[in-house]
């Protein structure tokens, strides 16, 4: 089964947060929550906390096999430390599957290896997908070889089948 690495940090979107978690895990595949913060407690957008499992800094990127972004502010906040990027980078330019929904794509901009991927995310960070080089639709789940990326919270039971049937051809 795969090693899935969420990074989130405060003001995550929670239900993008737990319904992909708990997908996966029932699925038989383990999740370790990553922080960049120092303290491994985060808060989501609606009060919901967390405790993460790791700070990114203490593992490292070839430990896992797969990535997921949730959504929310959590995306742009982890941009804010160049870490968080370079770990995420590993999984892009491994080609491992690397899951981002809401403004999770807008994250992945700091790769800087959106380029010649489709994606879909939230319709405030499109542009600054485009301004990476990657491909914006607007559908439910895009599936770009490696990459899965959805909308919004309504698009999650067609973002975790995607997810799902990426991990399961590891």
């Amino acid at each position: 089964m795969a090693k899935v690495a969420v990074l989130v940090t405060d003001m995550v979107e929670e239900v993008e947060l737990t319904d992909p978690v708990k997908a996966y895990e029932e699925a038989g595949h383990s999740v370790t929550l990553l922080n960049s913060n120092e303290d491994s407690k985060i808060t989501g957008k609606n009060g919901e906390t967390f405790k993460t499992d790791k700070n990114v800094s203490d593992v490292k990127p070839e430990d896992f096999d797969a990535l997921l972004v949730p959504g929310g502010f959590s995306p742009d906040m982890l941009r804010a430390d160049p870490k968080n990027a370079e770990f995420a980078a590993h999984f892009m330019k491994e080609e491992k599957p690397v899951f981002a929904i809401c403004h999770g794509p807008q994250f992945l901009v700091d790769t800087d290896l959106l380029k010649g991927h489709e994606v879909t995310s939230f319709v405030s960070v499109r542009k600054d997908l485009e301004n990476a080089g990657a491909t914006v639709v607007d559908k439910e789940v895009v599936v770009s070889r490696h990459l899965v990326t959805s909308r919004v919270p309504d698009d999650i039971p067609a973002f975790n089948k995607e997810s799902l049937n990426l991990l399961d051809q590891l």
